[in-house]
């Protein structure tokens, strides 16, 4: 599986034990692409360091690329790539359920590049190279937009034109491959929470919320970007087109210029001045680090009422992703300002990181679940490689 990101190049290789599951042999990738100093590390099966590899910021995405298929080709040594699967971030109107890779759907994926323009492209780069050095081989897109399918038409819509809501300009919502594990995993967990009325707050450098009723998808925060919702690491989340007009108009700014200030100056990084990660603003004494975590919560907040509305209730919230995951201090910080709604945090459970974090007494139950989008994504390319033979010239 290759997660090609704007910044990143990730893989994690899985072989299928004699029961049929899936078990991560390595993983890792290649962080800092446009960077001074972009650099490779991978891990084994236990998550121990078992090479690393720096380069200058001359270094061209191909050669990073190359690299990277080489290493993978070593470690794997004697045996071979069966399937490579991708996440795809955008599936437009076109698509909704992970597919084989074809020419035609080539073609189709890069008229959606305008939809994702950071994104795509990259993805494309990797599925050709992959294609020019094994010719045959299989591949499949799983899509970040796929879970949300289940959303209400009326959900979809914006206050738009009819003319331009058919050229497909409609939320969509991100972080599907996330939500999905997300939410098959707490099925095993809690039932009965998993078909209630759930959140789940993907909170990473990229950042999204999922309502939903009975396991399916219901609203996003985000839309018809990966820029729309919350506050992210250099993303902005929410914002009034009224601004954009203004930027254009009165500050001069031209398209790749709100490109460059929306996707990668905003966010954590543009409010605080000092950094996108969380916790280097935790550590920081400065005013607008704080400022910075503040609206990072609010929005949080905010957005959870709204998705608690599309639910018309909440049963249970979960947190996932790298914050989610690993941030005691922004779960205490959401959950105590979301006490109105039910949401009571056992502090100890909470300190420690345990899977269920909410109080006995808590009318909505509270956990955290780490994301696996690597695994979703090596389960759909296990179920589709069977058919790739029938692919073969």
């Amino acid at each position: 599986m290759i997660n090609a990101g704007s910044s990143s190049l990730k893989y994690s290789l899985f072989a299928e034990t004699h029961d049929k599951r899936l078990e991560r042999r390595t993983d890792g990738g290649i962080e800092g692409i446009g960077s001074d100093k972009p650099f490779f590390i991978a891990f084994d099966d236990d998550k121990y360091q078992i090479d690393e590899y720096h380069w200058d910021k001359a270094t061209s995405l191909d050669e990073l690329l190359a690299f990277l298929i080489e290493w993978i080709e070593k470690f794997l040594a004697p045996d071979h790539l069966s399937a490579v699967g991708h996440r795809m971030l955008h599936g437009g109107t076109l698509y909704d359920e992970p597919i084989l890779v074809t020419p035609e759907v080539l073609e189709n994926l890069r008229k959606l590049i305008p939809l994702a323009p950071l994104h795509q492209p990259r993805i494309l780069t990797v599925i050709d190279t992959l294609a020019a050095r094994y010719p045959g081989l299989c591949q499949i897109v799983c899509f970040d937009t796929s879970f949300h399918k289940t959303n209400p038409y009326i959900a979809k819509l914006y206050g738009l034109p009819q003319s331009l809501t058919d050229k497909g300009l409609l939320r969509f919502g991100f972080h599907g491959l996330s939500f999905e594990y997300v939410s098959m995993e707490l099925k095993h967990i809690d039932m009965h929470a998993a078909m209630g009325r759930t959140i789940i707050a993907h909170l990473g450098s990229g950042a999204s919320m999922c309502a939903m009723i009975g396991g399916k998808s219901v609203a996003s925060t985000m839309g018809f970007s990966a820029l729309d919702g919350l506050v992210m690491g250099t993303r902005c989340g929410q914002l009034d087109p009224g601004v954009i007009l203004y930027l254009l108009q009165h500050e001069g700014m031209n398209a790749k210029e709100l490109e460059t200030l929306l996707y990668q100056e905003s966010g954590l990084l543009g409010v605080s001045g000092i950094s996108n990660d969380v916790r280097d603003l935790m550590k920081s004494d400065a005013p607008s680090a704080k400022t910075a975590l503040e609206l990072f919560v609010y929005r949080v907040v905010r957005e959870t009422g709204s998705l608690a509305a599309a639910c018309g209730g909440l049963d249970s919230f979960v947190f996932t992703a790298g914050i989610g995951e690993r941030s005691p201090e922004i779960r205490a910080a959401v959950c105590e300002q979301l006490d109105w709604l039910g949401l009571e945090l056992d502090e100890r459970a909470n300190q420690l990181g345990e899977l269920k974090i909410s109080k006995d007494t808590s009318p909505v139950s509270i956990w955290i679940l780490p994301t696996y989008e690597e695994l979703m994504i090596a389960r759909h390319g296990a179920r589709l490689s069977a058919e790739c033979e029938a692919h073969q010239p």
